[in-house]
C-alpha cells in the first residue's frame, strides 16, 4: 500500500529548474525592499545632500556594509530553506564583516580630533537609528517569511533568523539613503544593533510562521 502510494505521488514530479530557489527568494526580497524604500521616503525622506554624499567614502562604506550583510543573509536564507541547512558559515562571514568595519572605525577614531569622537560614535541619531531599521525591515521580513513558507525549512528559528538578518540588512541599506551620520563606529554599533534586532524578531516569528 505504501509503495503504491509513493509511486502515485511521485509519478507527476517534474525537475525544478536550477536556480529556482534563489530566484524566488530574490523576488520576495525585491518586493519587500521596494515597499521599505517607499516607506522610508514617505516616513523619513531622502537626505537633502544625497548627491554630494554619494561622492564621499563614508556613503559607500554604508552601502557596502549593508549590501555585503544582505548577501550573506541571502546565502543563509537559501541554505536554511532546505532541510538540514546551517547558519555557521554565513554567520562567520557576518562576524568578519562587522569586525573589519569595527576595526576601521577604531582607526577613524584614532585619526580624528578628540572633540569629534563622540560624534563619530553617537552622532545625532543613535537613539532612533536601530528602531528605524527595525521598522523598515518589517515589509522585507514579511515578504521573506512568506516565500520561505512555500519552501522546506526544517530549522525554523534559524531560518527565521536568516530571514531577519537579510531583512534588517536590506532595511539598513534603505535607511542609509536617509542617514547623515559619517562615523564608521556609528555604523558598526547602531546599524548592527538594528540588524541583529531584526534577526532576533525573525527568529521568534519563524518559529511560528514557518511551520509546515
Amino acid at each position: 500500500m505504501s509503495d503504491d502510494l509513493i509511486a502515485r505521488l511521485s509519478s507527476d514530479l517534474r525537475p525544478v529548474p536550477q536556480g529556482t530557489l534563489r530566484i524566488r527568494l530574490l523576488a520576495g526580497l525585491a518586493i519587500g525592499a521596494a515597499i521599505a524604500t517607499v516607506l522610508m521616503i514617505a516616513w523619513l525622506g531622502l537626505r537633502p545632500d544625497l548627491a554630494a554624499a554619494a561622492m564621499t567614502p563614508i556613503f559607500w562604506a554604508k552601502f557596502s556594509f549593508t549590501l555585503v550583510l544582505s548577501a550573506l543573509g541571502l546565502v543563509a536564507m537559501e541554505r536554511l530553506s532546505r532541510p538540514g541547512g546551517r547558519l555557521r558559515m554565513p554567520i562567520a562571514g557576518v562576524a568578519a564583516v562587522i569586525a573589519l568595519t569595527g576595526a576601521a572605525g577604531i582607526v577613524q577614531i584614532l585619526l580624528s580630533p578628540s572633540a569629534e569622537v563622540r560624534t563619530l560614535v553617537i552622532g545625532g541619531s543613535a537613539l532612533v537609528c536601530p528602531f528605524y531599521i527595525v521598522g523598515l525591515s518589517v515589509p522585507v521580513l514579511a515578504a521573506s517569511l512568506w516565500v520561505m513558507r512555500r519552501l522546506a525549512p526544517t530549522n525554523l528559528p534559524a531560518a527565521g533568523f536568516a530571514a531577519g538578518l537579510v531583512s534588517g540588512s536590506l532595511a539598513a541599506w534603505v535607511y542609509a539613503f536617509h542617514c547623515t551620520e559619517s562615523g564608521l563606529p556609528f555604523i558598526t554599533i547602531w546599524y548592527t544593533l538594528g540588524i541583529i534586532a531584526s534577526a532576533l524578531i525573525g527568529m521568534i516569528a519563524g518559529r511560528w510562521l514557518l511551520r509546515w
